[in-house]
């Protein structure tokens, strides 16, 4: 069983170009699916994200290989973002 993290995610697909690109697990990103991008967790495997801001939380399926910028932990698409009520970077834990 994998620990919980409590880290920054971040947003991406939203007028940064990635949205129909390839990723890292080689399918079609779509930021109005339930995805989201982690460094270490397997392509193709859930985790929960809540929102410590609000409690919202969303199951999303790890499908690329992100976020590159220190602190944060995962990238969410934006249709997860939206789901829990994220604006640019939350607070969250994922487990």
């Amino acid at each position: 069983m994998t620990k919980e993290e409590t880290c920054i995610a971040s947003q991406y697909g939203v007028g940064d170009g990635y949205h129909g690109r390839r990723t890292a697990s080689g399918e079609r990103f779509n930021t109005y699916a339930l995805t989201a991008a982690h460094r270490t967790r397997r392509f193709g495997s859930h985790v929960t994200v809540t929102n410590k801001a609000n409690g919202r939380s969303v199951r999303v399926r790890i499908t690329d290989r992100g976020p590159f910028i220190k602190g944060r932990c995962i990238d969410l698409s934006r249709a997860a973002a939206n789901a829990i009520g994220m604006g640019g970077t939350a607070r969250v834990t994922v487990q």
